[in-house]
Formats: C-alpha cells, structure tokens, sequence
C-alpha cells in the first residue's frame, strides 16, 4: 500500500494514510509512540475533510488484554523483556549469540552511542547505498541523497538513541532507538550494518549495546518490530530475534470505522495487505519468484541478499 504522510497532526504526530480500496490512517510512528487517548484523534478526523475509511492504532505495552471499546485484532511485537544486561547475557541468549557479540569485539568493532551528526549521516547514506536488495526484498532507502537520510533519520530526535557500530572510525553498522512517551519501551526504529562487515557480527554487538542503552534508563522492554508478517511465521530474521531473546506478544490492534465503507471493508478484510490474504504456499512461492527476479535484475550473489 502506498503511505502519504499529510498536514494533519495529532499528538504533535502527522497523520499518514495508506491508500488502496480502503483509506486506512494512523499516526505517525505509531508502534513507537502511542495514543493514551485516541477519542480527540477521531474527534478531529471527523471535523476534517480528509478522506479517511479506518484509524487505526496499536495498544501499549505492557497490556495485552483489549481496553478500548473498538474493533480490533490481534497484532504482534517482537519484545525483549530486560531486567538487567546480567540477565541478558547469562539467561536469556545462547552460547552461538554470546560468541557473535565476542567475535566482534576481537575483530576490533567499538560500539557506543553517537549524536546525531553530519559525519553519522553520511555513515548511513554509505551504508544505506550498498546494495538494492535486503532481507530478499527491495530496499526503500538505496539511492536517496544525504539530505533524504538526513531528515528521515532526523524525526522524533529529542527521544531517540543512536548507536554506532566502528570498525577503524568507519561506521559499519548502526540502531536508531525511539523511546516511548512513558519511557517505558524503547523500539528499534531501525538495524542496518554493511553486508561486507558481516564477518565482524556488528548487527549482534549493537543489539547487545541497545540492551546495555535501555537497563542504563530502566526501560523494560526492547521492541524489534513485529515477530512475524502476515502469515510467514518463520524467517531468517525471527530467528535473530528469537537468539537475541525477544519473544513474540500478541497486543490488540484497533481499527476504527470513519465511514460506512471503512465498515464493510474491515468486514470483508480489505484493511489487509492483498498479499497478507494469500494462502502461505501461494505468498512463499510469490516471494521464491521475487527473489529470484531480484538475483537476476541486480546481478547478487547469494551472500548479497
């Protein structure tokens, strides 16, 4: 679905609207920041004339169980509960993770929190021009400028933690942390490292510091996106998660009818992905083409990917 972010603000937030059969909207960062009151949202929704089918948001960690009186359906995070880095390290990864966050630091990788500068900009923009392709898809962020990364790595700056993976002073990998209004969870906005590092494990060391990053401010949950996609429940990504500690939660996702339309849509499931509404065989074997399409288009070995 094709995402345009608008003029209306709520929560300091802009409304961004995913367009298709069905106009669905939410808030900006929504799975990083989160509605404490959606009612003056869709008060003001109404009162304006932007078209809009179905708001949605997402309930607030730590609560599972729905609180508020709207359709919804159960959506999933990938959550690393954290106590302290003790317990990260001896109870919640295994020996293979504890070896990869080792072998890093023998392969020379200083990992620590950065500010937000020009030269951690240009760090990105060369990390983000590597390759066309990640994690076997398209890559959103391959071919924009400086200053496109630069302001797209800008927003929600005053709760944001960036830290920097270097390997001889050369940014090789990077995590964007958000922080929620509460301080209480923290969200991985976004991972990357140079694929031609992987031999040095940065993606494991920034993990292991993010852990480090949230016990030094007690937050007590480390959120990496979803756990899983649609109906693919099992992936290479998952499984870094699931090594990594983070666990799969189920918490309500609210859809909310703006329209008569907007109804009959979340009724027949239009607020889905068309992808997400293919049977699992069909999707993987959709992905098997795509891949290799990609392999042939952009010329990728198979470590490239």
């Amino acid at each position: 679905m094709k995402q345009k972010l608008t003029a209306l603000r709520f929560d300091n937030r802009p409304l961004v609207i995913n367009g298709g059969a069905c106009r669905i909207a939410h808030l900006d960062a929504d799975d990083f920041k989160f509605l404490s009151d959606p009612e003056p949202v869709l008060a003001g929704l109404q009162k304006s004339k932007m078209h809009v089918d179905l708001f949605t948001f997402l309930q607030r960690l730590p609560e599972t169980s729905a609180k508020h009186p709207y359709l919804y359906e159960m959506d999933n995070l990938a959550v690393l509960p954290l106590t302290t880095f003790e317990n990260w390290w001896t109870q919640q990864i295994d020996n293979k993770t504890r070896n990869m966050v080792r072998k890093a630091e023998k392969k020379g990788v200083v990992v620590r929190e950065t500010s937000f500068t020009d030269d951690l900009v240009r760090g990105i923009w060369e990390i983000y021009n590597e390759c066309p392709v990640r994690q076997e898809r398209v890559f959103p962020h391959y071919g924009k400028s400086i200053k496109e990364v630069c302001e797209m790595s800008a927003t929600y700056l005053d709760s944001s933690v960036f830290i920097g993976a270097y390997d001889s002073r050369k940014l090789i990998g990077f995590i964007k942390l958000v922080i929620d209004d509460t301080g209480t969870q923290a969200g991985i906005m976004h991972i990357i490292s140079l694929l031609q590092a992987r031999d040095k494990a940065p993606t494991n060391a920034l993990v292991a510091h993010a852990v480090r990053s949230c016990v030094e401010r007690n937050i007590p949950h480390l959120v990496y996106a979803k756990f899983a996609y649609g109906k693919k429940t099992q992936s290479s990504l998952s499984d870094f998660k699931d090594r990594n500690g983070f666990q799969r939660v189920d918490i309500p996702r609210y859809y909310v009818p703006l329209t008569k339309w907007g109804m009959a849509a979340f009724s027949m499931g239009l607020h889905h992905r068309f992808i997400d509404r293919l049977p699992e065989f069909l999707a993987a074997r959709l992905r098997d083409l795509r891949n290799a399409w990609y392999q042939h288009k952009f010329q990728l070995k198979p470590e490239s990917r």
